[in-house]
């Protein structure tokens, strides 16, 4: 195993590594720009760098300066994350000639999974079925008119190099193809620097369904099982379920061998996501499923994964990175319960979702039986604008879906941020809705229940709870205020490098 290993990311998801690097005995070494300075993945490293200026392109997504304090820190791998340098493939063959492990896929499976008209064509030759569109780029918005007239309207405009609905476009006109290419193209080329789009035919009301697996460099790879994220806004997901409410044994393992064929094509190892767009508009005999896109590293959604199947997902990168087998084989992996996570941001729900960035002037975390809360802000801190607003993911596990459900709605009721807004009163109102609670899910179920408009309701009994809630809260604060405390990360001789 490594003695040392560099997280090059920062929030919530850096602080779930640098805690699975403590129970592995690893470690962690932090970078953190002038905007994270104070920020809880820098206080709970051992050791912390600067590596730049609030933008992303001058400090985490800055390749070189992070492979440069690998050096300087001797850590012996990088772990990415997700997001910033995660599916960069330049960035894990720049690792790999420096002689520092990159925590995840290897360069030439990041580059052929995030070419997504290359991807189609590589899970079309494993036998996977793929969404009908376009075999080759499209260049031109005559070529899309053309391509259009084959494939059928609607139909999706997205970037080749794309994902997270960036460069995407949907097109229910012939009309609007020729702004949709202009638009696509220049998302594209402005968010990932290529302007290659492609078209896929819109399956509407489909269910968004995925399938985590994990591959070894000994020809192990395992699946473990799905994850439901049908819950989504401007194509980001907001709510994330293990199981899927729909998924019986059979369509698992259909969806499971898909998975690894796809797997199996891309000559992967380490943690992926393989995602499917599942068509339920006719009877249940006929469901469809479609490989829509492979995430070559942990997803933000993995903890439902977790606590469902008890497989601890960033332990099996790091062994497998190390070199050492997979901990599990197929046989041994089994779906206990049902798990539901709700990704919180600082966003105001009244307001279109806006940004809400500012000074967590309190926080009260739920906990209790089921429950998991992950996250990289405390009391005090000031959440930056300069990045995704994500305050914290929420997990609860249950017996089954119903227990799960309920117990997310007692951790949303306790769970207290102030001085920002957040999206907590949202999920109050999505947990209460009848087509939720029936699992009656598709990748247009907020926005066709006009979940967004209205202020969220909430129980009779919730208000009762914040009450209680914030007199702890400001109990704690007078405690703290009549006996001061100095501060552990102070005291453990943590240091930082400019």
């Amino acid at each position: 195993m490594f003695k040392k290993i560099l997280v090059a990311n920062r929030g919530e998801i850096a602080v779930r590594i640098i805690r699975g690097c403590r129970d592995l005995g690893v470690s962690p070494v932090a970078v953190y720009s002038d905007a994270d300075r104070d920020a809880l993945h820098v206080k709970l490293s051992d050791e912390a760098y600067r590596i730049g200026p609030p933008p992303s392109s001058e400090s985490y997504l800055d390749g070189a300066k992070i492979i440069e304090v690998a050096g300087q820190s001797g850590a012996e791998a990088i772990h990415p994350g997700y997001g910033f340098l995660a599916e960069n493939s330049q960035f894990a063959q720049s690792c790999a000639e420096n002689g520092i492990v990159f925590i995840g896929p290897s360069a030439s499976s990041i580059a052929l999974m995030g070419d997504k008209i290359a991807s189609r064509r590589a899970v079309k030759s494993a036998s996977v079925p793929v969404i009908p569109g376009s075999e080759d780029p499209v260049l031109s918005a005559d070529q899309a008119t053309a391509v259009a007239a084959e494939i059928g309207l609607p139909l999706m405009m997205k970037a080749s190099a794309g994902g997270g609905g960036k460069g995407m476009r949907v097109v229910h006109e012939e009309a609007d193809l020729s702004s949709a290419f202009r638009d696509a193209s220049s998302e594209a080329k402005t968010y990932f620097g290529d302007p290659t789009v492609y078209l896929e035919k819109l399956i509407e009301n489909a269910r968004h369904i995925e399938i985590q697996i994990l591959a070894d460099s000994y020809s192990n790879c395992i699946h473990l099982g799905e994850r439901e994220c049908s819950i989504q806004r401007r194509h980001q997901k907001l709510v994330e379920e293990c199981p899927s409410p729909v998924v019986d044994a059979e369509f698992r393992r259909q969806l499971g061998k898909a998975a690894l064929a796809v797997a199996g094509a891309a000559h992967y190892e380490n943690a992926g996501t393989v995602e499917f767009l599942v068509d339920t508009s006719g009877p249940r005999a006929d469901w469809q499923f479609y490989f829509l896109e492979m995430n070559t590293r942990l997803q933000v959604e993995h903890p439902v994964t977790e606590m469902v199947t008890g497989v601890d997902l960033v332990r099996e990168q790091l062994l497998i990175s190390a070199g050492e087998e997979l901990s599990y084989r197929q046989e041994a992996i089994e779906m206990r319960g049902a798990a539901i996570e709700c990704r919180v941001y600082a966003e105001d729900p009244t307001r279109n979702f806006m940004p809400s960035p500012g000074k967590v002037t309190t926080l009260f975390e739920p906990s209790g039986p089921g429950i998991r809360h992950e996250t990289g802000v405390y009391e005090g801190f000031v959440i930056p604008i300069d990045y995704d607003p994500l305050v914290s993911k929420l997990i609860a596990h249950g017996r089954n879906r119903s227990e799960a459900i309920q117990r997310m709605k007692r951790a949303l009721g306790e769970y207290r941020v102030g001085g920002v807004k957040t999206t907590i009163p949202f999920f109050h109102r999505l947990l209460s809705h009848q087509g939720f609670l029936e699992g009656h899910l598709h990748t247009d179920f907020i926005d066709s229940q006009g979940l967004v408009d209205s202020r969220a309701e909430v129980s009779a009994v919730e208000p009762l709870i914040a009450a209680a809630v914030d007199y702890f809260a400001r109990d704690q604060e007078r405690r703290k205020a009549s006996r001061p405390l100095r501060s552990l990360w102070k005291e453990s001789g943590r240091r930082y490098w400019k």
